[in-house]
């Protein structure tokens, strides 16, 4: 049976969500938009997902806009959030995922004075890095709360504080996408403007998600006509999606702390054999981390290689986001961090889930025990 280690990537849809979501494929099938019962019923489902989403990130149900992912997410917080003003300045993280870089090159092609912001050997945004790319003319900072590489984790309290007080009225964006459902967050509490969310992370279905937006902030919308999402992303909302998302985010919010628990004792075991491999690069150690996502490289092996290698023996991971399959050059996210580029070309990223195992683990490291003696045979 093939082990699947790619949650960052995508993860299995919830029996308890499907369930959620069946009535909505059948005979709940009204326009939400509509004024009959049908409708009414249906709008409904649609505002009760918007609390449930609200509740696990700590927001208001009103700041929720829902939209067809996190990359659409992102690309609205970038490209609407900067829509209305006059081309100055901006800043995202050299980290950032490929849906915040490509608006924001966009944006930079358009007049917009671009700006990025460098993280540190272990992939962390220093304040004196963040104070650097911000100015008087900066309206807008981007940096995502996990990375979906890596798994590192930034403090964006202390980073919205830090930019906030360069410019107070500087909008300030997270993509968390990879960390809600993993760990606990506090969109209120952490004064951000626009945070990005995704249904599909957190064992939702595959086409919703979210951008919460503080109502101060003054967001263009994308995609305009029926001025559905309260004027901010018109179009039909994708109703069983979204109630699946819902249900997604209660049922995340529920088992936060058993789920948290599970992944982190498996990545304490991968960390824990690995370390006794030869030829073994563990990036971002001794840095706050997602529990579940680990990334490293064997010596001497191409990391589309060694993924091929282990899909071969049952192991599904990846080489970086899965946005970027395909790629051949070396992961941005490690470049970033001064790793040296045939490094980088070598790294691959383990993200488990609730249903991983111990004995999985064991089976995994095993495997790429054998690989490297494949391809590096002791002399």
């Amino acid at each position: 049976m093939p082990v699947y280690l790619d949650h960052n990537a995508t993860t299995p849809l919830s029996s308890e969500v499907l369930d959620a979501m069946m009535p909505y494929m059948t005979g709940l099938y009204g326009n939400p938009s509509s004024v009959h019962r049908f409708g009414r019923v249906t709008r409904d489902a649609l505002e009760q997902a918007r609390m449930q989403v609200a509740n696990l990130v700590g927001a208001q149900p009103k700041e929720v806009v829902f939209t067809s992912g996190g990359t659409e997410a992102n690309n609205l917080a970038i490209s609407g959030g900067l829509a209305y003003s006059s081309p100055s300045g901006f800043a995202i993280s050299a980290t950032e995922h490929a849906s915040i870089v490509a608006p924001a090159k966009l944006m930079g092609e358009q007049g917009w004075q671009l700006n990025t912001i460098a993280v540190n050997s272990q992939g962390v945004v220093e304040h004196d890095a963040l104070h650097a790319a911000i100015s008087e003319t900066t309206q807008l900072v981007s940096v995502m709360a996990a990375n979906n590489e890596t798994g590192v984790l930034q403090d964006i309290p202390a980073l919205v504080n830090a930019a906030k007080a360069v410019k107070a009225d500087v909008i300030f964006h997270s993509d968390a996408c990879q960390a809600a459902g993993k760990l606990a967050i506090d969109f209120a509490g952490s004064k951000l403007d626009l945070m990005s969310l995704s249904s599909h992370k957190i064992y939702g279905p595959l086409g919703a998600g979210a951008l919460v937006v503080k109502s101060h902030v003054d967001l263009a919308p994308l995609i305009v006509g029926g001025g559905q999402e309260r004027q901010r992303r018109s179009g039909t909302e994708n109703l069983v999606a979204l109630v699946g998302f819902g249900a997604a985010a209660e049922l995340a919010a529920k088992v936060l702390e058993r789920r948290q628990a599970h992944v982190l004792d498996l990545q304490t075991q991968l960390i824990a054999r690995l370390k006794d491999l030869r030829g073994i690069t563990l990036f971002s150690q001794g840095v706050p981390c997602l529990p579940n996502t680990l990334m490293f490289s064997v010596a001497g092996i191409d990391g589309e290689m060694l993924l091929m290698q282990l899909d071969r023996k049952g192991f599904a991971v990846s080489s970086g986001s899965a946005c970027d399959s395909g790629r051949t050059d070396p992961s941005h996210v490690l470049l970033a961090m001064g790793v040296k580029p045939e490094t980088a070309k070598g790294a691959i990223r383990v993200s488990f889930g609730e249903q991983n195992t111990s004995d999985e683990v064991l089976q995994f490291v095993e495997s790429v025990e054998e690989i490297n003696q494949q391809f590096n045979p002791v002399a």
